[in-house]
């Protein structure tokens, strides 16, 4: 794979276009408007900082450790600063931005869709996108919680679609989880596999279709958690993220996650679950989407904004 397409330039579409052309790939990440060139280009600009900052620390005593070194930025035996530093002032020179979906395509071995987790949206974006692309490209999604067999009849090439999801800070958190649906040719999920490793990534094979995969599994639950405590008056959001942090040792609580995250993404994973019958629901979903809804309202919508639960220097 040479010509990689990010559809979407959100906290992890714009993450994930950075890595993968400071691996060496021509990246072009597709937008729906100028609006949304507008919102991403600063992200790019603050990725820029942050891998040069972590490549500097990397070079220090205190950056050589297991919790600051950035494997997705280099291997401790071969690390080199200065190659580390031009391959990411190379990857933002050579980052693409493109809002003709026929353009940004037209030679396209991979297309990885980063979208909001919208079943409407998507499924728009793939009925455009099915008849534009090449017979050569594979299409993956990064979709944290949605299915890929929800979409595979609306790509054009079920057995060439299948999920590729990040984690964040995928320079320093960098795995992926593969994930087919029962359309997908195994054969292309081995090439994603390799594409994924190629970006650095530890890739996970996930070998049963399951909604949050592995890591999201785990990790939704503790965020509905931490959010469900804060919406029924039991407590404050410091106070929840000390209590997990303190007590198990992880860096982040829910909270501090949800800022990373952004809470839109939040929100849009918590309407999902709106539909559910109260008695069925074990944490209120309602108090949550009404919660996130005022934050994100009021302009709060995490770390990438300078506020969310927690205040941030932009």
């Amino acid at each position: 794979m040479k010509n990689i397409v990010v559809a979407g330039g959100g906290v992890l579409g714009s993450q994930i276009a950075f890595q993968a052309a400071y691996c060496g790939f021509n990246v072009t990440i597709w937008l729906r408007s100028e609006g949304s060139i507008g919102r991403t280009q600063p992200k790019l600009d603050h990725l820029k900082e942050v891998y040069a900052d972590t490549i500097s620390l990397m070079a220090m005593p205190e950056g050589q450790t297991p919790g600051n070194w950035a494997n997705g930025i280099a291997d401790y035996e071969s690390f080199d600063k200065d190659a580390c530093l031009a391959k990411a002032e190379q990857a933002y020179s050579g980052l693409k931005l493109e809002l003709d979906m026929a353009k940004a395509v037209e030679d396209a071995d991979l297309i990885i869709e980063s979208m909001a987790e919208n079943v409407d949206d998507k499924v728009a974006f793939y009925k455009k996108l099915a008849p534009l692309m090449p017979e050569k490209t594979i299409l993956v999604t990064n979709s944290s919680t949605l299915l890929p067999s929800k979409f595979a009849k609306y790509t054009g090439r079920a057995d060439k679609y299948l999920s590729l999801h990040f984690a964040n800070s995928i320079w320093k958190n960098n795995m992926t989880e593969v994930m087919a649906q029962d359309q997908t040719d195994h054969k292309y999920f081995d090439e994603v596999m390799k594409f994924a490793e190629e970006m650095r990534m530890i890739p996970l094979p996930v070998r049963k279709e399951k909604s949050g995969y592995l890591l999201n599994s785990m990790l939704v639950p503790l965020l509905f958690s931490g959010m469900d405590l804060y919406v029924n008056g039991v407590s404050d959001p410091e106070s929840i993220d000390k209590a997990w942090t303190l007590g198990t040792g992880a860096p982040k609580g829910p909270f501090l996650i949800l800022d990373t995250v952004g809470l839109t993404t939040a929100y849009n994973i918590v309407k999902m679950y709106l539909k559910v019958p109260s008695f069925l629901a074990p944490y209120n979903f309602k108090g949550m989407a009404k919660m996130l809804k005022e934050y994100i309202d009021a302009g709060k919508l995490g770390m990438a904004s300078g506020e969310g639960f927690y205040k941030y220097n932009k």
